[in-house]
């Protein structure tokens, strides 16, 4: 890939990660503003449709996405030392896949 593309594919996984996260975001409140569910249980069913569930697993990985993206290019352009420029890509990498996987657990036990 030549120099002046380089940044292209992280610029378009940006675009493309918020591309799915506003309009869902904006559903969200949609939903709970004009359709609140009353008590938990009507909660706990809405989350465990698997349209929902899909939709759900999908902004998240929207979301991992979009924070990696971010922090990538704030630690390249900030972060000048080798040494601390790695430890900071695995410190990040490691608490979204931490994370990443905590959003997982907490979705499948509400489909069970």
């Amino acid at each position: 890939m030549s120099k002046a593309l380089q940044g292209l594919r992280p610029w378009l996984l940006q675009r493309l990660s918020a591309l799915y996260m506003a309009p869902y975001l904006l559903y969200l409140l949609g939903h709970f503003v004009f359709n609140a569910p009353e008590n938990h249980q009507q909660w706990w069913d809405w989350m465990a449709d698997p349209v929902v569930f899909m939709a759900n697993t999908l902004f998240f990985v929207a979301l991992f996405i979009h924070a990696w993206v971010g922090m990538r290019d704030i630690i390249i352009d900030y972060i000048h030392v080798p040494g601390i420029r790695f430890a900071l890509f695995g410190l990040t990498g490691l608490s979204l896949v931490a994370m990443g996987m905590w959003v997982l657990r907490t979705l499948f036990m509400v489909t069970l």
